[in-house]
């Protein structure tokens, strides 16, 4: 499918950036697509979510025809109130980390513990800004903040459009791996996108 948010470019480096675009439709029925675009426009991640799975697992492809496999999210647990996500580099099968949604303290503000490979809190994933109002006006903008040893790593801030739901993202540069972050940032949007389509 020829779609003009797509530009891939393959000498860009994540490590090299530090302005991201996260874009999907603003409506989806059976998986939600996130795209990860740096800041000129060339695709970097492509993630394509199933809306119906007891089990959540999904790939991060660095390429639009999903032949480059990078990461891969799958949930520890098939049941549970505060779930985990394992990001695995499938390349290496090193687990990067985790990220353990705060069910019951996400009711009005969305958080996600993130946790290193040994399972040792090192962080957060926070929403931020008028959360509650957001549950009964879903055309407000969101924004999130991303922690790591006390010191913000990354803001993800939704710049308003009508058919498509954009993200820029802003990354600190620090120790923790740049695909990890933005890992962090897609599970952030994803459970914000589970909360409005339903």
């Amino acid at each position: 499918m020829s779609t003009g948010l797509t530009k891939e470019v393959q000498n860009v480096s994540l490590e090299t950036q530090s302005r991201y675009l996260i874009k999907r439709r603003f409506w989806s029925i059976f998986e939600r697509t996130f795209r990860v675009f740096t800041h000129d426009g060339q695709l970097m991640m492509l993630v394509k979510h199933p809306v119906f799975r007891l089990r959540e697992e999904f790939t991060v492809y660095g390429d639009e025809a999903q032949t480059q496999p990078l990461l891969l999210v799958k949930s520890r647990q098939m049941v549970a109130i505060n779930f985990a996500y394992e990001v695995t580099d499938i390349t290496t099968g090193e687990v990067l980390g985790a990220v353990q949604k705060r069910g019951l303290r996400s009711l009005v503000r969305d958080k996600f513990l993130i946790l290193d490979r040994d399972g040792n809190e090192i962080g957060h994933t926070e929403e931020q800004g008028a959360s509650l109002l957001r549950r009964f006006i879903p055309l407000l903008t969101s924004k999130h903040a991303i922690f790591v040893g006390g010191q913000q790593v990354a803001f993800i801030r939704q710049i308003f459009r009508f058919f498509t739901k954009e993200f820029e993202v802003t990354v600190v540069p620090s120790a923790v791996d740049t695909r990890f972050v933005l890992a962090c940032a897609l599970l952030a949007l994803i459970a914000e996108a589970r909360r409005e389509d339903s």
